[in-house]
């Protein structure tokens, strides 16, 4: 087994924080020589140059990033560790990295991360939202915990993942208050011809609504397609269009747009997934988030 010699990983992360040998060596009162040998000795262990010289400043190599972002996690983990021992105030919560489909609703992502909040223990949650693919590049390099779609991942995904179910939720049918009045009489076929604000189509919501729609025979008059569905909840509570949200979400909808319920569909089914690259779910986070989903979306 190869060990990774700390020493040299804190002098490149000084190197790689301050931009240069002279400003680390002054704060880490050392020498320069000392700290281009440490440098020196890291990269050979990794086989990798870390910096490029750019003028008088040392810049990053695509690798030397790499390790610079894992450095700042061991090293604030080294901290984190020295705190809860010495149980001094403030010590560090325990952090949750997620990463967030940006296809699934913002509400519902609210209403899933919502127990993490009240666990008996202190965790700070980092949020960070892209497309499924980056985001599961992400997990396979151990920088997420947890990745939240609405659809599985992949089987062709180069790393093994395991996708947890948190379950599904029908849809609803909601608009500002006149136009939602005017929508809710006979629907579902008032939504026929009428103003429509719905996700892109590269989005799993939005294949749901296009079945339904097609089962029922209703052609929506669509106005604009969104890839930022909280862009699409803003510009329909100026009542621009009725929009579709998964049920689990619609109380939230009311609450922070206003808007009025035209009518459910609850066979219009949308499916919520928790992803992670081990088959067990270790973290508490994850452990309150999987058991909290399922009893959510039973109701």
């Amino acid at each position: 087994m190869e060990w990774l010699n700390y020493h040299h990983l804190r002098y490149f992360w000084a190197v790689a924080k301050a931009g240069g040998l002279a400003r680390a060596a002054e704060k880490l009162h050392v020498s320069q020589p000392a700290i281009s040998e440490q440098i020196r000795e890291l990269e050979e262990a990794f086989g990798e140059k870390l910096f490029r010289r750019e003028g008088r400043n040392n810049r990053l190599t695509e690798a030397g990033q790499i390790v610079a972002d894992y450095a700042e996690e061991i090293f604030a983990l080294g901290q984190e560790l020295t705190s809860a021992i010495k149980q001094r105030p403030g010590a560090r919560a325990l952090r949750f990295h997620v990463g967030v489909s940006d296809s699934l609703p913002k509400l519902v992502t609210n209403e899933i991360l919502k127990p993490v909040f009240t666990l008996p223990l202190a965790v700070h949650v980092i949020c960070r939202e892209g497309k499924i693919e980056d985001l599961l590049a992400q997990l396979a390099a151990h920088r997420l915990d947890l990745v939240l779609s609405d659809e599985p991942a992949s089987t062709s995904a180069n790393f093994r993942a395991f996708t947890h179910s948190l379950g599904e939720s029908g849809s609803a049918f909601c608009a500002e208050a006149g136009l939602a009045r005017k929508l809710k009489r006979g629907f579902p076929g008032s939504l026929n011809e009428a103003p429509a604000l719905l996700p892109s189509e590269n989005t799993v919501l939005r294949r749901e609504l296009e079945k339904w729609f097609r089962a029922r025979d209703i052609r929506p008059r669509v106005l604009a397609e969104f890839e930022d569905l909280a862009l699409m909840k803003v510009m329909a509570a100026e009542g621009r269009g009725f929009i579709a949200v998964p049920e689990i979400a619609l109380a939230e909808a009311v609450r922070c747009y206003g808007f009025k319920l035209i009518g459910l569909a609850p066979d219009c089914r949308i499916r919520f997934h928790a992803i992670t690259a081990d088959r067990r779910i270790h973290h508490p986070a994850t452990h309150a988030i999987t058991k909290n989903a399922r009893a959510l979306m039973q109701r």
